[in-house]
């Protein structure tokens, strides 16, 4: 804005964003957060390669009622992959969406 728009709207534009000094432990906070999406990526790629071991040997042994039940833990697992991994650029992206406003 120019002194002149400022002048005739009388609004001064200020930075408007998340304030992280504020809590007191952030740095922390920020580790904790990181490290337990970690887990949470490490655990859910684990259980998606059981699941799809356990689906594909139950397929073809013709155990139909297990092949089934490992199907749905692949895409339950795989599910939990994708949430958690954008989780966080899904944060990133809106805290810098709500920066540009």
């Amino acid at each position: 804005m120019t002194a002149v728009a400022i002048a005739v709207t009388g609004a001064v534009t200020a930075a408007i964003g998340p304030d992280f000094g504020a809590v007191t432990a952030s740095g922390e906070l920020t580790r904790i957060i990181g490290a337990l999406l970690t887990v949470t990526l490490v655990v859910a790629v684990g259980a998606l390669v059981v699941c799809a071991v356990t689906w594909a040997l139950t397929a073809s042994s013709g155990h139909w009622h297990t092949a089934m039940r490992a199907r749905t833990g692949a895409w339950v697992a795989l599910g939990a992959a994708a949430l958690a991994g954008a989780g966080l650029a899904w944060a990133n992206f809106l805290l810098d969406v709500g920066a540009g406003i």
